[in-house]
């Protein structure tokens, strides 16, 4: 990947197949690779997925499976069936679902494993009764699904700068919690704007409100593209 564009994800976090075609259509030309999560996909199904691959897009399927093995599995499998080139499971899931997904993906589609959500903090953490540190857990679970074979890793911006050097070049980072100068930071806590992101080596980045609630989201791309490249 060479271009700023290239190292954009677009979530379509909206409710209907009509709002996320019209988006892709807005932004085809700037875009080429859109999420698809669960709002999306719960609402419009699987057909919306190859709505988007049909207009030449690539798809992230944001589903962060997180079942028995054998059930998680399947669903990799008809995933990749789909065509998608990017699929989220969850590593809390524990080693032997992850292995199961790696064994089920498709050769073309990436395995991405969640470590802790962006929108957790130190507190949050401890009710779910986790004393480690945020930086603790994100990193034990990398190591696990690193050795069970996924692909890339879903993080949020704070923790590159640990996950990078551990593994160089062989994970795909791919990070949420982006938020241009600019923008607003809602519900994330753990934030960064692009250009910081991608100097600590993010591979992608998965960007939805500020563009998609923009007023203008064409506009708001190449906002976030002058950011980036200047």
């Amino acid at each position: 990947m060479t271009k700023a564009t290239d190292k954009i994800i677009v979530a379509l976090d909206v409710p209907t197949k009509k709002a996320a075609l019209d988006l892709v259509a807005e932004l085809g030309k700037e875009i080429s690779f859109f999420k698809i999560g669960l709002q999306l996909f719960t609402a419009a199904g699987p057909d919306i997925v190859r709505k988007v691959l049909s207009t030449g897009a690539k798809v992230f399927l944001d589903l962060k499976l997180h079942d028995i093995p054998n059930t998680v599995a399947h669903a990799v499998e008809s995933a990749g069936a789909l065509g998608v080139h990017m699929l989220t499971i969850h590593l809390s899931g524990g080693e032997a679902m992850v292995k199961a997904a790696v064994a089920a993906r498709s050769r073309d589609m990436l395995i991405l494993g969640v470590t802790v959500l962006t929108s957790f903090d130190e507190p949050a953490i401890r009710a779910l009764g986790i004393s480690s540190t945020i930086e603790e857990q994100v990193s034990r679970l990398a190591k696990m699904g690193a050795a069970a074979g996924v692909d890339g890793l879903v993080v949020s911006p704070l923790e590159i700068e640990v996950l990078r050097p551990q593994f160089g070049d062989d994970l795909t980072l791919v990070v949420p919690g982006i938020r241009p100068v600019w923008s607003e930071t809602g519900d994330q806590k753990r934030i960064m704007t692009p250009r910081e992101a991608l100097d600590l080596g993010a591979n992608y980045l998965v960007i939805g409100r500020p563009i998609i609630a923009d007023k203008n989201p064409r506009a708001a791309v190449k906002k976030i593209l002058a950011e980036i490249e200047g």
